[in-house]
């Protein structure tokens, strides 16, 4: 079976009638230079680059770069950029499948290899805007980074050092500074980029010139991004392949549904004009809204259900919104503690929640637990720990069933070993691997040394997670009541296992 790439593409082989196979843009000169090579940016932003290309809006490809050591960009350069993409869903009542091959991407970059790569790119006047998801574990601020280490180890560090390039490159030309548009799901996420990049300038003892530059040149941008893309489909790759008549190893599946809010002055749209291709993008000049119900809903019943739902043998979110209890669970967690905690229109974040779980039963997206459970700690902390705060301070309680899923959470990581990135755990179904920050794998690690089988100890493991500022950003064990109520739920889950414990949790109603 022939493998996508141009040679397949524009030659004579005959694609199916449902697949979408354009031109490939050998004459679009490359524009975006985009931080992260996973599904999501190639389901989304890349995706919406190839629609404005086709209808003549955009004219620019983008150029990828690997922020990790390991990734996909070798893969990405074989397919020479190419890749399929398959979205499927409702739309008007009415089941829809689209089925393209996305021509966006010109090349990749493996920053590990070849940083010099990266930097050419700095010197290129037609490379302006810079995209970024390095997840939420991305975009930190790293004291060891280093202008000289080639490339720099964080992705801000590696931002800082290419902006200085340019900057350089260009003599200081103030007509050359980039468009960024972070897709990180981490609250104001321009800001803290730009914040980090200063303070890494500073730090670096680069010219006062530069860090004014850098700060008036530049126009960071607050994002928030929507779409549920559960990649691969490891399930139908073999049929697809034969559907299709090629071997496509990034071929990529997501909803239908899209949203990207975007902070900022309404001027830029001309720049990216999605508008003009009838994307559902929002500019707006204050995001708050949009972001706060899509992570505390959205991305919050994601991340809180999680592990419930895996360690209970659950292995996608159709599945779990789909089984009595655990669907149960999602719906009493949404409905009951994060819309009551929410300080916004009530109507409409009922009337959004109710869209997120249609979204979720979506028949044709396989979104796997395993690949939410990625970087599991910090999503808590951004996704599900505001909600619960604000419940204690609104009910003056604790949320049962958000407290619940920080017991859940710790669970997966109580019994198995870690090779600092990875963690082996065990669950009745067998052994799983998840992967998170190498600092949150040891907390939680050291976490369960407290526990000695008993309700006293799983009291300790719980002071222990909660005291953790570091973790958190704030020390909570003087929430009232958490750490007793999140002991219990630890040594229920422990000694009763995770199905008796969620039926205790479902009897208890709201909060406690």
């Amino acid at each position: 079976m022939p493998a996508l790439n141009k040679t397949l593409l524009t030659g004579d082989f005959s694609f199916p009638p449902n697949l979408e196979a354009g031109p490939y843009p050998d004459n679009l000169p490359e524009r975006i230079l985009q931080f992260g090579e996973g599904n999501f940016l190639r389901a989304f932003v890349d995706w919406m680059i190839h629609e404005l290309n086709k209808k003549g809006l955009f004219q620019g490809r983008v150029v990828v770069v690997q922020p990790l050591a390991r990734g996909l960009v070798d893969k990405l350069n074989q397919q020479d950029g190419l890749y399929t993409l398959i979205l499927r869903g409702y739309q008007d009542g009415q089941v829809v499948e689209k089925r393209e091959i996305i021509t966006s991407i010109s090349r990749g970059i493996n920053p590990y290899e070849d940083w010099q790569a990266v930097l050419r790119c700095a010197e290129d006047p037609q490379i302006d805007i810079v995209i970024s998801n390095t997840t939420e574990a991305g975009i930190i601020y790293d004291p060891g980074d280093s202008l000289t280490a080639a490339p720099p180890r964080s992705f801000p560090g590696k931002l800082t050092t290419f902006l200085y390039h340019r900057y350089n490159y260009f003599q200081g030309d103030p007509d050359k500074g980039m468009l960024i548009l972070p897709c990180e799901l981490i609250d104001r996420n321009g800001d803290n980029l730009k914040a980090i990049t200063l303070k890494l300038a500073g730090e670096w003892g680069l010219p006062g010139a530069f860090q004014q530059w850098l700060k008036e040149a530049n126009i960071f941008l607050n994002t928030l991004v929507d779409r549920v893309v559960p990649g691969y489909p490891r399930e139908e790759a073999e049929q697809l392949a034969r559907e299709l008549g090629y071997k496509d190893d990034l071929l990529d599946t997501g909803e239908l549904f899209h949203l990207w809010v975007i902070e900022g002055p309404t001027h830029l749209k001309e720049k990216l004009p999605f508008h003009a291709g009838g994307l559902n993008v929002i500019w707006t000049d204050d995001m708050t809204p949009y972001r706060t119900r899509k992570v505390r809903i959205l991305n919050g019943a994601h991340t809180a259900t999680a592990a419930v739902a895996f360690l209970s043998g659950i292995d996608t979110v159709r599945e779990a919104v789909e089984h009595p209890r655990i669907g149960r669970f999602m719906e009493e967690l949404i409905y009951n503690e994060v819309i009551p905690a929410t300080d916004l229109d009530k109507g409409m974040l009922t009337e959004f929640a109710g869209e997120v779980l249609q979204r979720f039963r979506n028949p044709y997206i396989v979104h796997r637990w395993q690949s939410i459970l990625l970087n599991t700690t910090s999503k808590y902390k951004t996704r599900v720990l505001p909600s619960l705060l604000d419940y204690v301070a609104r009910k003056k309680k604790v949320p049962a069933k958000l407290t619940f899923s920080l017991a859940a959470m710790a669970s997966l990581f109580k019994d198995g070993k870690t090779n600092g990135r990875q963690f082996q755990g065990k669950r009745p179904q067998g052994e799983f691997i998840i992967e998170d920050a190498p600092e949150a794998l040891a907390f939680w690690q050291a976490a369960w040394q407290q526990y000695k089988g008993t309700a006293e100890s799983a009291r300790e493991v719980a002071a222990y997670i909660l005291g953790n500022s570091e973790v958190w950003g704030k020390e909570l064990n003087s929430v009232p009541g958490l750490a007793k109520k999140l002991g219990v739920y630890l040594q229920e889950i422990v000694t009763g296992g995770m199905a008796a414990a969620l039926e205790k949790v479902l009897a208890e109603g709201e909060g406690a």
